[in-house]
């Protein structure tokens, strides 16, 4: 694939004519620089085409560990995919999308050292699917030692903003419903799981607070003494 022989962008804030044209030419491999630029680029005029231009390399260089793991490039990936709203391109290339996103979700959840951890690797895909549901049920049915101990990692995560009522990252859309249903995921399914798995009380409680409603969250004996 190709970006679209129209697009433009900034020569002073994006990058030269020369990193431009070598956008327009299918299957010349980016150096990294110019690869995180043009993923980051949140103005091209054709987003879904850079995007299908680049995204074999960018996958690969996910997977590969490549490019940080961090919960905010997670969360920039995922606005790359929203901007270039993938689930309208041609019906092979959007499956295609699709099941790389699920294998590498799959393949996450049952490695005890993932290149991006899961609760991270999470912004990534819900938001780039627009959907936190069809990833936490996978998470649910994803049984043993490693799936539950990426679960611990990530209520340890977690935990400061969801009990100030916060979304642990920056959402696209329904910042609320995602948070409420992500609060609530764990509430029902993360104690079991987590006490099987040896968790501290501490974070048990931490997860019943997610439950409790202010000002008796704030009161109860095992608060943590978050200031917000």
């Amino acid at each position: 694939m190709a970006a679209h022989p129209d697009e433009t962008n900034c020569v002073c804030h994006w990058g030269s004519a020369e990193d431009l044209a070598q956008l327009k030419v299918p299957d010349v491999e980016l150096d990294s620089d110019l690869l995180r630029r043009t993923w980051e680029a949140t103005d091209w005029t054709y987003p879904g085409a850079v995007l299908r231009r680049i995204l074999p390399q960018l996958a690969a260089a996910l997977v590969g560990g490549r490019l940080d793991a961090d919960r905010d490039l997670m969360e920039r990936v995922g606005r790359a995919f929203v901007l270039a709203h993938w689930r309208d391109w041609p019906a092979e290339q959007a499956a295609a999308v699709e099941e790389f996103l699920y294998a590498w979700w799959a393949c996450t959840l049952t490695d005890p050292d993932p290149v991006v951890p899961p609760h991270h690797l999470l912004v990534l895909v819900a938001e780039a699917t627009g959907t936190l549901t069809p990833w936490l049920t996978a998470w649910e049915a994803s049984h043993g030692t490693v799936a539950d101990g990426h679960l611990a990692e990530a209520v340890k995560d977690w935990d400061y903003d969801l009990l100030g009522d916060q979304l642990p990252w920056w959402a696209w859309e329904d910042e609320d419903g995602t948070r409420d249903e992500l609060t609530e995921w764990l509430v029902r399914h993360a104690p079991a799981r987590l006490r099987a798995h040896g968790a501290p009380e501490e974070l048990l409680h931490r997860i019943r607070l997610l439950g409790v409603t202010c000002p008796d969250r704030w009161e109860d004996p095992h608060w943590p003494g978050y200031r917000y």
